[in-house]
């Protein structure tokens, strides 16, 4: 009987274990929060440093343990969520896997096609989850986004629109070192770069980007790219670490065009406006309040039950790795990097 199918009836049994490998922001403000309102029993956070480690899981209200290899070893965590740096994710990912944990990988989860095939045979064969952190997927407003153009509300789809840019913060910090994944394309060109992927279909590839250097930084500070799939819908994805604030996207269609006005980091309490622009007339509808969050830790442990779920997830943290890897081929061969 394969691993599969034992899965099920086994984690039915007791709530999942999930455990914490680094202590990163994300993890402290956002992670531990939605895990304590998920399904999932939080039972240890991680750090090389004892003392962060035990800091955090004194306020998470679970184990604290130094050292990543040793929570790997815990018989009791089924599943882990990894917010280490950039560079850090496949080999923990890795490591994780081989020991028999299902995996949570932040965003961006690997930086090469190649990397994340590797993870996804891994998954498959140890018949475990691995899945990529987009949150903003999570919430509400973009379900009720792809099923307004699947009924036809713009018509037929031409054209996706999506940017994301933040303002410049302290260049000591994490997002600004090449040496553990920074840079613009990663930290945020990546999220309008996933949402594309809910309106093109597979056959999406990278016609055309750019990166703009910063030289005292060492790493992009903003770029764009140009998708197009078989079908002719285009996607143009901007984004920047030196910008006003902007979270959005639009799809343009024969007929209209739908506007999400806050689209990837709206707050746990936000409502945010979807505008649907038809001819003259403009309908604005309120999407209903969510934690994202929440939504990643419910359907990771969804797919960490049900075997079933899990493909879907590996299909797309191939598909994500190898448009951002064509991304940024495409850049470093304009700019010379």
């Amino acid at each position: 009987m394969r691993i599969e199918e034992l899965t099920p009836a086994l984690e039915s049994e007791r709530r999942a274990g999930i455990g914490i490998i680094g202590c990163a922001d994300i993890a402290v403000r956002r992670a531990i929060p939605a895990i304590r309102e998920s399904p999932f029993h939080l039972v240890a956070v991680a750090s090389r440093s004892a003392a962060k480690a035990a800091e955090v899981a004194a306020r998470a209200g679970c184990k604290a343990v130094a050292g990543y290899e040793r929570l790997l070893d815990a018989p009791e965590i089924d599943a882990v969520y990894i917010p280490l740096p950039n560079s850090e994710h496949a080999q923990w990912a890795r490591r994780a896997l081989e020991a028999g944990k299902h995996v949570l990988i932040e965003k961006p989860a690997v930086s090469s096609e190649r990397s994340a095939r590797e993870l996804a045979a891994l998954a498959e064969g140890g018949g475990l989850a691995v899945m990529e952190n987009f949150a903003f997927l999570r919430h509400p407003q973009h379900d009720r986004a792809q099923a307004l153009v699947a009924d036809g509300a713009i018509g037929e789809l031409r054209s996706f629109n999506g940017a994301f840019g933040i303002p410049p913060t302290d260049p000591s910090g994490i997002k600004y070192q090449a040496e553990l994944g920074g840079g613009a394309l990663w930290e945020v060109g990546c999220y309008p770069v996933r949402a594309a992927q809910a309106y093109l279909g597979d056959s999406a590839r990278v016609l055309g980007a750019s990166l703009t250097a910063d030289p005292r930084l060492g790493v992009d500070t903003s770029g764009s790219a140009l998708l197009r799939d078989d079908a002719g819908v285009s996607a143009n994805c901007s984004f920047g670490l030196s910008h006003s604030y902007r979270s959005t996207y639009d799809v343009w269609g024969s007929e209209g065009r739908l506007v999400l006005e806050w689209a990837f980091t709206p707050s746990h309490s936000a409502r945010p406006v979807l505008r649907l622009q038809q001819r003259d007339v403009e309908t604005k509808i309120l999407a209903p309040a969510s934690d994202q969050f929440l939504g990643v830790f419910e359907a990771f442990h969804d797919a960490v039950r049900d075997p079933a779920k899990r493909a879907e997830h590996r299909h797309d943290l191939v598909r994500q790795a190898a448009l951002m890897e064509q991304i940024h081929a495409s850049a470093s061969g304009r700019t010379g990097w």
